[in-house]
């Protein structure tokens, strides 16, 4: 992964570019788009930071997905939708980016790949000879979590269907944000579930590779928001990672998801790491109230999950780190700028599903 970075007193981009071993057919680049000046109004930064998406599109390639951070989505997300205007798979969701500015950006592309849309909510990447669909913006007009969350996992699933695809087959990664999480998660357990149940996603053979965190729409009756990615024509089954050494199977405590995945395709290979905190191999949160130790052993089992797919840290293309407390902000980004200080990143505030944990980490790995 080669990594490089521009800053000025108003804003930093980091970029990660994986290159094929002749350095030049079928480039991918992780780009993380953060503002420096917390002064400026909303629109001034969104201005600035929708200038710098656009010049990495056209400097990266086809973007496979843009992931917006908001302060305030209730006020923020129609002005940010109404001068975006990219037709590409886009995520909109409310966690706030913990340097005191308003959004935050993180982008994925690839050059060498055909973007079409498929529907309102799904774009297909064609790519290399296959097709990923990307669900993103998902949400439902259903009473509570739980029914949301069936109504959305039924619905991504209807459209898979519609492409001569599966749910248990064809999705490899899904995003789960919750509104008011402490008390919504167990809505959105239950809820996935049930669809789960109806898909035969059991411990007996898979789940999907999935974060499950605090994030809001614009609009309040919104639980759940759902972000996917489905992929056809795979030459290698997916593999699940587990990290038993150091991480207990999700079931174990009445979840399901899997700790990461690793997507083959024909010239390299997708690590998509779950999130993860700072948990031993019972299930057991370590270090509670610790966010230096909680943090310490995130890492180590981030770790752990890459050297089981064959690779690591050095392989990474982007990380976003969940926060519960913002006071925690200058000690954990300390330790990820000594550890990884060129990995594109963004740091959100975003509590993670069980209170005791303070924070949480995903990643992509491309080797």
């Amino acid at each position: 992964m080669l990594y490089s970075s521009y800053s000025d007193s108003k804003i930093h981009i980091s970029t990660s570019r994986w290159l094929s071993d002749g350095g030049q057919a079928f480039p991918e680049s992780l780009v993380a788009v953060t503002l420096a000046d917390a002064l400026m109004s909303f629109d001034d930064q969104l201005g600035l930071l929708l200038e710098n998406v656009r010049n990495s599109v056209l400097a990266e390639g086809t973007p496979v997905l843009i992931r917006f951070f908001l302060s305030d989505p209730a006020n923020q997300s129609a002005r940010l939708r109404e001068r975006c205007r990219l037709d590409c798979p886009v995520s909109v969701i409310g966690q706030a980016p913990l340097n005191g500015t308003k959004i935050a950006a993180m982008l994925w592309c690839r050059k060498g790949a055909e973007l079409s849309r498929v529907d309102e909510r799904m774009h297909r990447i064609s790519w290399m000879g296959m097709d990923e669909f990307w669900f993103t913006g998902g949400v439902s007009g259903c009473e509570g979590a739980c029914g949301q969350t069936v109504s959305l996992l039924s619905c991504l699933s209807s459209e898979l269907e519609a492409q001569g695809l599966t749910l248990e087959a064809n999705c490899v990664r899904t995003w789960l944000f919750v509104q008011n999480i402490d008390v919504n998660y167990k809505g959105v357990v239950d809820g996935r579930n049930i669809v789960f149940d109806r898909h035969g996603l059991t411990p007996d053979n898979h789940f999907i590779a999935s974060t499950g965190i605090e994030g809001r729409t614009g609009n309040h009756l919104n639980k759940v928001m759902l972000d996917a990615v489905a992929v056809s024509g795979l030459r290698v089954p997916v593999k699940y990672l587990y990290g038993e050494s150091h991480l207990n199977r999700t079931s174990q405590y009445g979840v399901r998801f899997e700790r990461g995945s690793v997507v083959e395709y024909p010239d390299r290979r997708h690590v998509l790491i779950s999130g993860t905190a700072s948990i031993d191999n019972k299930g057991k949160i370590l270090y509670e109230g610790d966010i230096v130790r909680q943090t310490e052993r995130m890492l180590e089992n981030v770790g752990v999950l890459l050297a089981e797919a064959g690779c690591g840290f050095s392989q990474v293309g982007y990380m976003i780190v969940y926060l519960r407390d913002t006071a925690d902000y200058a000690v954990v980004g300390r330790i990820f700028d000594n550890r990884f200080p060129d990995c594109p990143r963004v740091m959100v505030l975003a509590p993670v599903c069980r209170p005791g944990w303070l924070v949480e980490m995903e990643c992509l790995a491309i080797y």
